[in-house]
């Protein structure tokens, strides 16, 4: 947790209303931190943002003192609650390499979630009966192989990508497009209170941001950016979840996409996905299987949860020369379920470990 006066230096930086993330990015990389910034001279700030922004950052903006406030008011008000800046080190490493990463996050739940390997699952707000139920089983038995399921919490496909995610092993993040103190829409307000007692709620919009328009696209780069790749269950054509697609596919992540009919709205946003590049994909382990077969950078970025030696895992000291099964693995390790599969995933992303049919696993051994 932030100390009391960094986080009210963070919170004016980022509310001073003629600021935009680029302009405050550059003060960052100009002057180390918000406490520096607001104590800098006038020339020094005019230098590097202008005479309008430095004059905006000398004086307080009406109300203020209110919003401060309320901020505060909301993380005091259970446990649970925390802000994370671009500098923490739980700050989310594949968030870390987008082109636009937000310079504080406000949490709600188990931050651990963010360092483990994510999918992110979004489509339709209207989906069909087959959509929401191709979403709810595609999360749980993606979560059930370790990967976090990442949505938006909006009506349809997200709320039954988090319902899905919920019921399996490796829990869910719900990226919000309001403060972290609002639930939009209404009728999520359960669905939100189970995930910050058993996911991860996230904002970078202060407490008592409303619902507005503009806020989506932008939380919906941080879906993006938060996952490995992102599944598009239903869509039409024109939609917010082919812009979360193309965010995807622009900070180099994959994209998949289940078909449907020809004849449905909902199908022809999926199948211009494919037609462009993405993956098809019938079941979860189309996904998962592509993910491991995936070699790059951004497969070491995500977080070792057990140490950087290979050769010093305990995981793979358990799992010894022959194919093993995962109830060999709990016996053996003492782990619970979701470390356990998140562990084994991303031993499989570096191509430590190999999945066997059967649901076997096996040590792979360089050479």
């Amino acid at each position: 947790m932030l100390a009391a006066a960094e986080f009210e230096h963070w919170f004016r930086l980022l509310e001073t209303p003629e600021l935009g993330r680029g302009r405050a990015r550059r003060l960052l990389a100009a002057f180390g931190d918000p406490a520096t910034i607001l104590s800098a001279p006038f020339e020094a700030l005019r230098e590097v943002a202008g005479p309008s922004l430095a004059g905006a950052l000398a004086r307080e903006t009406p109300g203020f003192a209110g919003r401060l406030s309320a901020a505060r008011a909301w993380l005091d008000g259970g446990p649970g609650r925390d802000v994370i800046t671009l500098g923490d080190p739980r700050y989310p490493p594949l968030l870390l390499q987008t082109a636009d990463p937000p310079l504080l996050l406000y949490a709600h739940g188990n931050l651990a979630l963010l360092g483990k390997p994510a999918i992110a699952i979004v489509g339709s707000r209207s989906p069909s009966a087959q959509g929401r139920d191709n979403a709810r089983a595609f999360a749980r038995e993606l979560a059930d192989h370790g990967l976090v399921v990442v949505s938006g919490l909006a009506q349809g496909i997200d709320g039954a990508a988090h319902e899905g995610a919920l019921a399996g092993a490796a829990g869910t993040i719900a990226v919000v497009g309001t403060g972290p103190d609002r639930v939009y829409p209404a009728r999520h307000l359960e669905l939100a209170h189970r995930i910050a007692a058993r996911g991860l709620l996230l904002s970078e919009f202060a407490p008592g941001m409303p619902p507005l328009p503009d806020n989506f696209p932008l939380r919906n780069r941080i879906i993006a950016g938060l996952s490995l790749g992102t599944l598009v269950v239903e869509a039409a054509i024109r939609s917010g979840s082919l812009i979360t697609a193309r965010l995807a596919s622009e900070a180099g992540r994959e994209v998949f996409a289940i078909p449907g009919s020809i004849h449905s709205p909902q199908a022809k946003g999926c199948h211009w996905l494919i037609q462009q590049g993405a993956k098809l994909v019938e079941s979860a382990a189309d996904i998962v299987d592509e993910l491991a077969g995936t070699r790059g950078e951004r497969q070491a970025e995500v977080t070792d949860l057990f140490g950087d030696d290979a050769s010093a895992d305990p995981l793979l000291d358990a799992l010894g020369d022959d194919p093993v099964t995962l109830d060999a693995l709990l016996a053996r390790t003492g782990w619970p379920t979701p470390d356990l599969t998140a562990r084994l995933l991303e031993l499989e992303l570096d191509g430590a470990v190999a999945r066997l049919p059967g649901g076997l696993y096996q040590r792979r051994h360089a050479g």
